[in-house]
């Protein structure tokens, strides 16, 4: 015997009754005995509500009661052949018009009870009810409905009736008995109580119907089809990512539904839960989708958890005071004060000084539960024993769940640094001594960044999604694009990380996609997008986006952009930047910056500040939290002007060799931007304050490779003509490195915390001699690298090792998260 519960979506359109149909001709081709337990017509119960209440009001819309009617028929019509069609319209429109007549009543009265309420929700499972069973007993034939009021007997509690088991199971058991030949089409939701009266279970009471007759009948299996596959990992509307689980525990089901997981409901397993009876949740519009099964026993996994669920709506309910510690009775006196005006309480924490005790419940019901503990407690609260309550709302509840839990060692830990790693604040924290659920109170507006953020923190075979926001799409910027475009596949299969564009800007336009940005056509999408570039209000977009693991990508030379970085670190997102203004400006900023992505636990990379693609400030950061100490930098770090000099030989002027540097790429617009060695001077600085030095631009000496009057020119050609008349000047270094058999370097030196950058000659047996094209080299003499220096040395310079290294930084940060 099985039991095969249909919701309302699956017997909500005509296509969705025939897929129930052949649903239930395959299971009695395998000869399976069946029970179909049917909730009302999709949308229908809502109707019916709105309707009741309306009438209570004095009047009710008739065009809504016509809708009701117009649902059935136009299902009859379609699905019943036409000779057999007035039987069954005849009895519907019977249902019809004695809701009709019940609505006209509550009109007149304009008073709605419980009972009249309950009575008035019933008509659309005994509509449904009746529907179904013609249908099959047209395609599958021998069929019956049967309404459950009169069979599941309860309490009088309307509108949330208590079954009363023993009496219900005999009366089901003799149902089952006396049409034992039928394919019997029993209404959910709905029962009666012992005077006759119709109640309803409230909800979940398909499901709970459903778990009852297969709990009365000992059923092998009940099965709840529904519109979906089975219960997922997470909320599917939240989670893109989120996938079907194969099986769960009673325990874990009832976990994950209590916290919001809507596919099935706690109670609807109670009856099953005492038998060991299994529960299937199938897909009616994907059958052959295997779905989830609901059994005693936990299966291996090879997670920790099963899943995440969460709440919306919540607020907490904070009691404190010195009269709560060692006060005896206090917290049943609150709960029980609490149970009997009907206000359910979702999760309770209490400090271990017992100084205070958190309560969560549906904000609905905060008002009134303040109002309750204030009139209870009001002398507690007038002698100052209690303070004033407080209530915090606008919050939401996340929880994780699973039995391996309490097996496993730092799921507590996981959860939380992918929390604070993302910058949402834990107000309250609760965990039973099972284990299998820890739970957290959290801002309403990062329930989806958070969901997201643990769900890629547990269920680690899936894709770590990075959210970025790029600005900047120049040289440097559109390299960093196209390399993102063609290794995104490559990051996807070998390391699991999908990074998702999802903000673009340059200096006239910008535009945003939260779903990614498409990478081989982004240039055409920046150009034709409507909106003016904006940094206030780019910054604000991607704050209010509030997506989890996103990063920040400066590809600019903007003097502006970094003052937004503090603001962006204190959103809880990492910034990668090639921009070097931040780090070189003053000392204090600087500080500020470090300090603020230190205090809000996320990253700010930006390697290519001093060696475009080299591995120069992550060794340094090494080489120091190694505990190494770091004697002496010395350091080329401009591959401009080592291509300059590399090629300054020969019957080559200074300044052809600079215009052919300008035509590489290599240069700035302005090369003086370059020859200046202000560039050189920055890099310099930062290399300083990242081993701990608080210096300043003010501080490091530096010798001008060019001569006055080519600094002073007024444009980039005068510049050049200035080069040429001054040519002598540039031979005469020349001949000098000739005759001395030395070639001519532009090098900066960090020692005892002092920088100096000025033009040498050295011989062949400096590390720097050998230097060649546009190359960047630095040699760090530390007290364990002291005999021999360790030297980093690679290209410095072009958009291709700059965009490489933007890019490095980033898959990082893709894999520290």
């Amino acid at each position: 015997m099985k039991v095969l519960k249909f919701g309302g979506t699956s017997v909500g359109s005509v296509e969705s009754i025939r897929a129930v149909v052949e649903i239930v001709k395959q299971e009695r081709q395998q000869n399976n005995s069946i029970i179909l337990v049917v909730s009302a017509i999709s949308g229908l119960t809502n109707l019916l509500t709105k309707l009741s209440e309306e009438a209570s009001s004095g009047s009710f819309d008739e065009n809504d009661l016509k809708l009701f009617q117009e649902k059935h028929f136009e299902i009859v019509k379609a699905l019943i052949d036409v000779p057999n069609q007035n039987p069954i319209l005849t009895k519907l429109k019977l249902l019809m018009n004695e809701l009709e007549a019940l609505l006209e009543g509550v009109e007149i009265l304009k008073e709605l009870s419980p009972q009249t309420k309950d009575l008035i929700l019933s008509f659309g499972e005994r509509c449904s009810a009746l529907l179904i069973a013609k249908v099959m007993q047209e395609h599958v034939g021998n069929s019956l409905a049967i309404n459950a009021s009169d069979y599941i007997l309860t309490d009088h509690n309307f509108g949330q009736a208590n079954v009363i088991e023993e009496k219900s199971f005999q009366n089901i058991q003799q149902l089952a008995k006396d049409y034992s030949d039928k394919l019997l089409v029993v209404t959910g939701f709905i029962a009666a109580n012992e005077e006759g009266r119709v109640t309803t279970l409230g909800r979940g009471g398909s499901d709970y119907t459903a778990a009852l007759i297969g709990a009365a009948l000992h059923a092998e299996q009940i099965e709840i089809w529904t519109d979906v596959n089975g219960m997922m990992t997470a909320d599917p509307r939240f989670v893109n990512k989120a996938f079907s689980l194969e099986n769960l525990s009673y325990t874990e089901a009832m976990e994950l539904s209590y916290f919001g997981a809507k596919v099935i409901y706690p109670p609807t397993m109670a009856p099953a839960f005492k038998l060991r009876i299994p529960i299937l949740i199938k897909n009616t519009f994907q059958p052959d989708f295997e779905g989830t099964k609901i059994q005693f026993d936990s299966q291996p996994t090879d997670y920790p958890i099963k899943g995440i669920s969460s709440i919306k709506d919540i607020a907490l309910v904070n009691i404190k005071g010195s009269g709560l510690v060692g006060k005896l009775g206090f917290s049943g006196k609150l709960f029980s004060l609490l149970a009997q005006h009907h206000i359910n309480i979702v999760l309770i924490t209490q400090s271990s000084s017992e100084h205070s005790i958190t309560l969560a419940i549906h904000h609905n019901e905060v008002e009134k539960a303040k109002q309750l503990i204030e009139e209870e407690f009001c002398l507690e609260i007038a002698a100052k024993w209690l303070e004033p309550i407080e209530i915090e709302e606008n919050l939401g509840i996340i929880a994780i769940v699973g039995e391996n839990m309490k097996k496993m060692v730092g799921v507590s830990g996981k959860l939380f640094y992918a929390l604070g790693r993302n910058g949402i604040n834990v107000r309250a924290i609760a965990q039973g001594s099972s284990e299998y659920n820890i739970s957290v109170v959290i801002n309403e507006n990062d329930l989806s960044k958070a969901l997201n953020a643990v769900h890629d923190a547990f269920f680690n075979h899936l894709k770590k999604t990075i959210h970025v926001f790029n600005v900047g799409v120049g040289n440097i910027g559109s390299t960093f694009l196209n390399q993102l475009e063609k290794q995104k596949d490559f990051l996807a299969k070998n390391n699991d990380i999908e990074i998702k564009l999802v903000g673009l800007s340059n200096s006239k336009k910008m535009m945003f996609d939260e779903n990614g940005i498409n990478l081989s056509n982004w240039k055409n999408e920046l150009e034709n997008s409507s909106s003016p570039a904006d940094l206030n209000e780019f910054i604000q977009k991607m704050k209010q986006y509030n997506l989890p693991n996103c990063v920040f990508v400066d590809n600019t030379a903007s003097s502006d952009l970094p003052n937004y970085y503090k603001q962006i670190f204190e959103s809880s997102i990492s910034v990668v930047t090639c921009n070097k203004i931040a780090n070189s400006s003053s000392y204090q900023e600087y500080k500020k910056l470090k300090e603020t992505a230190r205090k809000y636990g996320i990253d700010f990379l930006y390697e290519t500040n001093v060696g475009a693609g080299l591995p120069i400030i992550s060794v340094l950061k090494d080489l120091r939290m190694s505990g190494d100490q770091i004697l002496k930098i010395e350091a080329i770090l401009s591959g401009t002007i080592s291509y300059i000099f590399n090629h300054f030989k020969g019957e080559n002027t200074f300044a052809e060799i600079v215009k052919k540097a300008q035509e590489l790429g290599y240069t700035e617009p302005d090369p003086r931007d370059d020859l200046s060695g202000i560039d050189f001077m920055r890099k310099m600085l930062i290399l300083a304050r990242d081993n701990g030095y608080e210096i300043e631009a003010g501080d490091v000496k530096i010798d001008s490779i060019l001569p006055k009057s080519c600094l002073e020119a007024a444009t980039v050609e005068d510049f050049y003509q200035e080069l040429v008349n001054e040519n002598d000047y540039f031979e005469k270094i020349k001949h000098q490195a000739d005759e001395e058999q030395k070639v001519i370097r532009y090098i900066g030196i960090l020692e005892d915390g002092k920088i100096s950058i000025s033009l040498e000659l050295v011989d062949n047996q400096h590390p720097f001699y050998a230097l060649s094209g546009s190359d960047n080299i630095i040699s760090f003499t530390t007290a364990r690298y002291k005999e021999r220096p360790l030297v980093v040395k690679g290209p410095g310079a072009g958009a291709e090792v700059t965009a490489a290294g933007v890019f490095a930084d980033l898959v990082n940060i893709s894999s520290i998260r």
